[in-house]
């Protein structure tokens, strides 16, 4: 089942959603596959941080996020990957590694890839490892507001 924060939020703002079941699946492109769905149409939600703050980047599961521009592009020094034990407590009802790109409903700022900005529906972990959801880009951008950012290349 889905994150239950994540669909009242999208139920109580009247955004249409689908849930698509797919097998069991842990990295992105993975999670492609077992959906069918392409590697490009489906956004993975990556941990990271500078010095102590984390924040949500979102990039296509088919794209490598890049540090050296991600941290050019937020205008620091050093970003990282941010470890497991350091944000697992933050999203209650969401297994790790399957949180939702919806930073706002956990206090987390979102930057998206400017690589899905052209695309007219976003598919993403709804929470769990065999579920995902998949709604309008421009709903994602009204309730989540991300900060587009130049940071990901194709892999």
């Amino acid at each position: 089942m889905p994150s239950a924060k994540l669909t009242q939020f999208l139920d109580e703002n009247h955004i249409p959603y689908q849930v698509i079941h797919h097998s069991k699946a842990y990295t992105a492109q993975q999670t492609a596959s077992s959906a069918h769905i392409p590697g490009r149409e489906l956004a993975k939600t990556v941990i990271v941080k500078t010095d102590d703050k984390l924040f949500m980047v979102v990039l296509p599961a088919s794209y490598k996020l890049d540090f050296n521009m991600l941290a050019e592009s937020l205008g620091v020094r050093k970003v990282s990957l941010a470890a497991e034990r350091e944000f697992k407590d933050i999203f209650d009802g969401c297994e790790t590694g399957a949180m939702p790109p919806f930073g706002n409903l956990y206090g987390m700022d979102v930057y998206f890839a400017e690589s899905l900005i052209d695309d007219e529906e976003i598919a993403f972990n709804s929470g769990n490892h065999t579920e995902l959801i998949k709604l309008g880009i421009d709903d994602f951008d009204r309730l989540v507001h991300p900060k587009v950012i130049h940071c990901s290349y194709k892999l």
